[in-house]
């Protein structure tokens, strides 16, 4: 009931042999698709995309943008372009998924560009120039490539052209379009789950991101195993990993929101998919269980979970009362589904023990109470304790050897203000002690940094950012280090969106930068861009584990 199909085949090998052969293949082409076997419309699109490789290849200026690419790269350009032309004639709805999840976000449909005479299910140049640059920027990160270039926009308007004779004539791929649908009233959570498999794992959109990420992680796995069938068991439990974490560098959005982007509000399963939960994968007791459900205590925490008998096949093997479980669950429309792997221990003393006490067993659960009012209660008081402790200024800029000091001052600020027993106090007073002893080990050329408090998660440090800050009580900021640190801000994972933010609305007309060309362009898009870079990290949660 739980096993993915892993594509063993991969790209790069899979086409290494034919790096100096001019055309295009089939076999290239159907690797940006969610099926093996050829389909009747593909090799229209395979003929579709020579033509588009042409187009590519045509002047000496464009070699900026195709700079030490092999064969297979600008094959794979070719096949993405086609693709996305392919998925507006069948109605697959991703490109649609995408322009329309943006429009509302942005009140546009694209980044980057006036999208005043844009057509809405049909093609554009803005399309086609916006996807040559994410695809640049998605298969390599060395370096990034600007949006916006009279040569890059040639090169899109040159394509469009190609589909624009096709428009009329193209015939739509059904059976692609059968692959990103679901039934109105699918209640299977596997069937579920494998619908967000095809769009992260098997779509042209993706390809470039998430697709390439889970097969090099494949290929990782399958190169250093000696044993097939564990690699085969650890890859899909990696791939049930990325399914319900992994976010696409397009809006850092998860496989469950774009199922539910590529569904439409109008589908009954839309908001389910939207409800999903997050993956739980932790040690369990088991406390019984009936004909329904197998009744599940999360050791760390003692929160109970209902496990549906319909997702597991031997439920006789949680009936031992000396076993302990490893498992991993996701809620689909108000049931807990088994999800990943399934391993059985032997009630061990000191696994207990470990997952009682260490944090981490604890904070898996933490996104169950993201929305809980105690969460946002203790959020809110330790945000106006910060605020009363530093001045009413929400960020502090201090010499690298300070950081620690003010950190623990801070906390206890925050502590004295709280009605805490005897008992908390004793235990808040040994825990600041212990932090205040393990000094954090900055690099050497670092001699400043930031604390600041994000109201979505807590206090935070950043290095490397005090130049993006030219506030009258930044002592550390340097007109030589602006530009730099603003791009740290935007770019680093590490720098959370809200600090970012903070700089923009704060200090936007006061930074140089802001009034360049790019800096413009960055200001403009910042919000898009930050979650291009940041993806994982774009979204900033409370670090409060409620115990």
């Amino acid at each position: 009931m739980n096993i993915f199909c892993i594509k063993t085949i991969f790209f790069a090998k899979k086409i290494k042999m034919r790096k100096r052969d001019q055309r295009i293949y089939i076999d290239q082409w159907l690797e940006l698709k969610p099926y093996d076997q050829q389909a009747p419309t593909d090799a229209y699109f395979l003929k579709l995309s020579n033509k588009v490789k042409e187009v590519l290849l045509a002047k000496e200026s464009y070699s900026f943008l195709f700079k030490q690419w092999d064969e297979p790269k600008i094959n794979l350009c070719a096949c993405f372009l086609s693709s996305y032309f392919e998925d507006l004639i069948s109605g697959s709805n991703l490109w649609n998924a995408f322009i329309n999840t943006h429009k509302q976000l942005y009140n546009s449909f694209l980044p980057f560009y006036d999208t005043t005479e844009y057509y809405e299910e049909e093609i554009n140049w803005q399309d086609i120039n916006f996807l040559i640059w994410y695809f640049l920027n998605t298969i390599q990160n060395e370096h990034f490539l600007t949006p916006i270039s009279e040569e890059l926009k040639e090169v899109s308007l040159n394509v469009l052209s190609v589909f624009e004779e096709a428009w009329e004539t193209a015939p739509e791929n059904e059976h692609l379009k059968s692959y990103y649908q679901i039934d109105d009233k699918e209640p299977d959570y596997y069937q579920a789950r494998k619908f967000i498999d095809t769009i992260l794992f098997n779509s042209y959109l993706f390809y470039t991101d998430t697709t390439v990420d889970l097969r090099q992680q494949m290929e990782k796995i399958f190169e250093e195993s000696e044993n097939p069938e564990e690699a085969i068991r650890l890859g899909n439990s990696i791939k049930d990993h990325l399914t319900h974490h992994t976010r696409t560098k397009l809006l850092a959005l998860t496989g469950k929101e774009w199922a539910a982007a590529v569904l439409g509000d109008e589908h009954p399963l839309s908001e389910a998919y939207l409800n999903m939960s997050e993956k739980v994968v932790g040690y369990f007791f088991c406390n019984g269980q009936d004909h329904e459900s197998i009744f599940l205590e999360h050791v760390a925490t003692g929160r109970e979970f209902k496990l549906t008998q319909k997702s597991i096949d031997n439920p006789e093997a949680f009936a031992d009362p000396k076993s302990m479980f490893s498992i991993g669950l996701v809620n689909w429309q108000d049931e807990w589904w088994f999800s990943g792997m399934l391993v059985r221990l032997e009630r061990d003393l000191s696994l207990i023990n470990e997952a009682k006490t260490n944090i981490d067993h604890k904070i898996a659960l933490n996104f169950l109470d993201r929305k809980s009012e105690q969460v946002k209660d203790i959020l809110d008081k330790q945000h106006h304790s910060f605020l009363k402790f530093n001045n009413q200024e929400p960020i502090a800029f201090l010499k690298a050897d300070e950081i620690d000091d003010f950190m623990a001052d801070s906390m206890e600020f925050y502590n004295k203000s709280l009605k805490l027993s005897r008992t908390d106090r004793k235990a808040a007073k040994t825990y600041l002690e212990e932090f205040r002893k393990e000094k954090q080990k900055f690099p050497k050329d670092i001699t400043s940094g930031l604390a600041f408090f994000n109201p979505n998660s807590g206090i935070e440090i950043a290095l490397d950012a005090n130049s993006a800050f030219p506030a009258a009580n930044n002592p550390f900021f340097n007109a030589d280090e602006s530009e730099n640190h603003i791009m740290h801000l935007l770019v680093r994972k590490d720098h959370s969106t809200e600090l970012a933010k903070y700089c923009i609305d704060n200090y936007k007309d006061q930074l140089p930068f802001f009034s360049t060309k790019n800096g413009k362009l960055y200001l403009d898009n910042a919000d898009f861009l930050m979650r291009f870079w940041k993806v994982e990290k774009y979204l900033s949660f409370p670090e409060i584990t409620l115990v």
